[in-house]
């Protein structure tokens, strides 16, 4: 049977499993409102969701068989519900802390604040401390090979799988410590994404407020110019920029990444140009800007003393969903050879060195998770910013639950 097949199947079981839970509650229940006004589409849902937790249990058992071949087949999924656990509990038990320690204001914001929001602020806590403490955390260089340790140590620790006690993540192709590379990509990668964002919304906010403030042809240029960058997918763009740049990098003796930080601040402040525009537009209407444009005021003083401090909500926003585009472009690029260079440790280029590791995983999960820890770092970062992102404007917004 196909898959397709066999998918359409499981569906038609699924449905007709929820209309004989949705009939049966309605007669046990004597048409409780609960189940008398249940749609189909909801009954579906809580049973595809009972499937599904029920498929996730058996393969987190199937995981921990004693039989090798069943154990390697549901690895990754056994390590993705541990880890689901271990990030929910310690998300957790930070918001638990967060209500019972700190000032008044911190302990109200976290009896309200959601356990993703949690988990969000917890890991970028988590990545700030070891971008910030990466040479005293680490306990090796980030491009220091280590004499007389064997080059492609599985990670693990363990000497019967080929593994090193005294090196839990393992070792790359020439013998470099794992863990603290993957420490030093935090302070490159995301050091790096964190300065390349602030640039961006230097440019793209300060030009998008001019635009609003100012209007006439000053707008128009701006903003002819900023349809044109943003008409060229970005990545394309800055994979050709960059090309150009590694050429010009090693004549004039500037780091490539200085140049990869300016192509894209650049391309990414067109994004914050529109969104900077439209809200300064909306608020230099407001009365309390006429009365600033009476008393004498000048155009940078309406910028940054009263358009600036009534657009920073939708800003900040903006700040950390642009912060993951940078950061997912910076990785991208060094995935690609045109990023972060050597010797600096980032995430994309050891994803890129360590992916053939990937083809062990069948015989030997634990060697294929060397490429997918630098990979797993990138989007742990990346969602708990998302997670983040999502609650701000959440409370912004003035919704409530």
């Amino acid at each position: 049977m196909s898959t397709v097949l066999s998918i359409a199947l499981w569906l038609a079981v699924v449905a007709a499993v929820a209309w004989v839970f949705r009939f049966a509650g309605q007669k046990l229940t004597q048409n409780a409102p609960r189940f008398r006004d249940m749609p189909f589409g909801v009954a579906f849902g809580y049973v595809l969701g009972a499937v599904v937790l029920s498929w996730l249990i058996w393969g987190f058992m199937q995981s921990r068989s004693a039989d090798p071949a069943v154990a390697n087949k549901f690895f990754f999924l056994g390590v993705a519900i541990k880890a689901f656990l271990v990030f929910s509990a310690a998300a957790w038990l930070f918001r638990l802390l967060g209500r019972n320690v700190g000032t008044a204001g911190t302990r109200k914001l976290f009896r309200t604040i959601p356990l993703t929001a949690a988990f969000g602020i917890l890991v970028i806590i988590i990545y700030a401390i070891l971008a910030i403490f990466a040479s005293l955390i680490a306990p090796y260089g980030q491009d220091e090979i280590i004499q007389g340790v064997a080059a492609n140590i599985i990670p693990g620790g363990d000497p019967a799988m080929g593994g090193n006690p005294d090196f839990p993540f393992g070792t790359d192709q020439i013998g470099r410590d794992i863990l603290s590379r993957l420490i030093y990509g935090a302070q490159n990668t995301v050091g790096i994404a964190f300065a390349t964002t602030l640039l961006a919304f230097f440019i793209g906010g300060s030009l998008g407020f001019l635009a609003a403030v100012v209007g006439g042809w000053t707008d128009q240029i701006l903003s002819r110019c900023v349809d044109v960058l943003m008409a060229i997918p970005s990545l394309i763009f800055a994979l050709l920029l960059m090309t150009i740049a590694s050429v010009w990098s090693a004549r004039l003796g500037i780091p490539l990444t200085v140049f990869m930080v300016l192509i894209i601040a650049v391309i990414d402040s067109t994004r914050v140009f529109r969104l900077a525009r439209a809200v300064g537009q909306n608020i230099v209407v407001m009365d309390y800007i006429e009365a600033a444009k009476l008393r004498g005021e000048g155009m940078w003083y309406l910028v940054f003393k009263e358009i600036l401090p009534n657009a920073t909500a939708p800003l900040l926003a903006e700040f950390g969903l642009r912060f993951c585009f940078v950061f997912l472009t910076i990785a991208a690029l060094s995935f690609l050879g045109v990023g972060i260079q050597p010797p600096l440790a980032d995430w994309g280029t050891m994803v890129r060195d360590l992916a053939s590791f990937i083809n062990f995983a069948q015989f030997a999960p634990l060697a294929a998770t060397t490429p997918l820890l630098a990979a797993g770092a990138i989007a742990l970062l990346t969602v708990a910013v998302n997670f983040v992102v999502d609650w701000m404007l959440h409370k912004t917004s003035g919704l409530k639950e």
